[in-house]
């Protein structure tokens, strides 16, 4: 699998805190990312060991995984909303922290080779949102589950989320290959259907909501890669007017005013439609086949 390595990277100098702080404004997107779920990951487990040292160990999943854990009843929801929101970024477990931020590292590098921060954040968010949606909506309208599971059941986890963005790299570049121990080198639409195809068959585990939300977040990789194919940007409308407000806006430093220049309607045309032959040549012979001008093209036009 191809990772980019250049362009800025994050700096450390100082003291620690002001290190972690440096990284997390002049990193990209895909860092912010990680850094967000790492640092409630520890926030909660330092509040819970405050609980356990006061004997009151029990109180760590009725009052933080479970208000920040998104129900699967919809009245419970009502009085918690930020759950679809703050789920996405909550894990229980060291493991399962460990597990998807390696998923998210791994296709967010690949991601950011061919679409831009912006619709990272924008897959990542809707991704998430989506797997919530199908977890409830699963919950309560399938008789497999009963009430009794419908009241006592809610998810965490960043899994949707990551699955939407392996799935938006997996069907953009289906025939996209990457290197598996023992197997070699395996098509990205083949990791995708396996992938999807375990998920379904594992709905009837004791993990049957995580996998149904898998299966939401898929979904929406899966229409942002369709619409990204018909060039229609699905996502542009979550962070899309900030974007705009923020490129319009003239940059300033001390006195001097740096207003950026928009290129012009027939050269963007122009690049964009080199962009597309490059893709449509990743997707006839791979991404192997690309010259290295070609490789330079399709990461700058992801940046």
């Amino acid at each position: 699998m191809y990772y980019n390595t250049n362009g800025p990277q994050p700096s450390f100098s100082g003291n620690f805190g002001n290190g972690f702080l440096s990284s997390f404004k002049s990193g990209s997107a895909l860092t912010r990312l990680i850094y967000i779920n790492c640092g409630l990951f520890f926030a909660i487990t330092l509040v819970s060991i405050l609980f356990l040292l006061g004997g009151a160990k029990g109180m760590y999943y009725d009052l933080l995984l479970e208000w920040l854990g998104v129900p699967a009843e919809p009245q419970y929801l009502l009085y918690r909303p930020w759950t679809l929101l703050t789920y996405m970024f909550t894990h229980f477990s060291f493991l399962h922290l460990l597990f998807n931020m390696l998923w998210l590292y791994w296709f967010g590098n690949f991601f950011l080779t061919v679409f831009s921060e912006r619709q990272l954040t924008a897959v990542y968010l809707l991704g998430g949102i989506a797997g919530a949606v199908l977890f409830i909506l699963c919950y309560n309208l399938l008789p497999h589950f009963d009430q009794l599971s419908r009241l006592s059941s809610w998810a965490i986890g960043a899994s949707a989320s990551v699955m939407a963005i392996v799935f938006a790299v997996c069907i953009y570049l289906p025939q996209h290959q990457v290197y598996i121990f023992l197997l070699g080198p395996v098509k990205l639409i083949y990791l995708a259907l396996f992938t999807a195809f375990i998920d379904f068959l594992s709905i009837g585990s004791v993990n049957a909501g995580g996998h149904i939300a898998h299966l939401g977040g898929a979904l929406l990789g899966c229409l942002f890669a369709w619409g990204m194919r018909s060039n229609r940007d699905c996502v542009s409308w979550i962070i899309g007017p900030a974007e705009r407000l923020k490129r319009n806006r003239p940059a300033s430093r001390g006195n001097m005013r740096v207003k950026y220049r928009q290129p012009a309607g027939n050269a963007r045309q122009e690049k964009h439609e080199h962009i597309n032959d490059i893709l449509d040549k990743i997707s006839r012979s791979g991404y192997e086949s690309l010259t290295r001008e070609e490789k330079e093209a399709l990461f700058k036009s992801g940046r």
